[in-house]
């Protein structure tokens, strides 16, 4: 048997947590996507399959910065524009009336961008 690339990996991984996981309306599913340079979080409500609030390293951008999305957004580090992401991701749920979730780590390891993610979200008010 061939050895499975990291893709592979997650994805099976992925499919493991999906079937177990599920969000709904009063507790939606906090989904995360990270890809080599960002990094993506969503409240998904499984029932409705509608996202209720979603926030990505994307909309992390400092004061001076050119509108240009290929320009990297920031100095900081990916782990700190992560931490950026979580609290405003908290901060949007709250507004929302939103206070605790279901954490999809999306089959990515628990550690790095994944957890600083998780520990804002969670410093802001967000209960999983």
């Amino acid at each position: 048997m061939a050895k499975q690339t990291r893709r592979e990996s997650r994805t099976r991984r992925h499919s493991r947590v999906r079937e177990k996981v599920r969000g709904s309306a009063a507790r939606p599913r906090l989904a995360v996507f990270r890809s080599i340079e960002h990094i993506y979080a969503q409240l998904i409500d499984d029932d409705s399959g509608n996202t209720l609030v979603q926030a990505s390293s994307l909309d992390v951008r400092p004061a001076t910065a050119s509108p240009s999305p290929a320009e990297p957004q920031s100095n900081a580090k990916k782990s700190e524009r992560a931490k950026t992401v979580g609290a405003m991701l908290g901060e949007k749920a709250k507004a929302k009336g939103i206070g605790e979730a279901v954490f999809d780590r999306g089959g990515y390891r628990y550690h790095g961008r994944v957890k600083a993610l998780g520990d804002a979200a969670r410093s802001a008010g967000l209960r999983f």
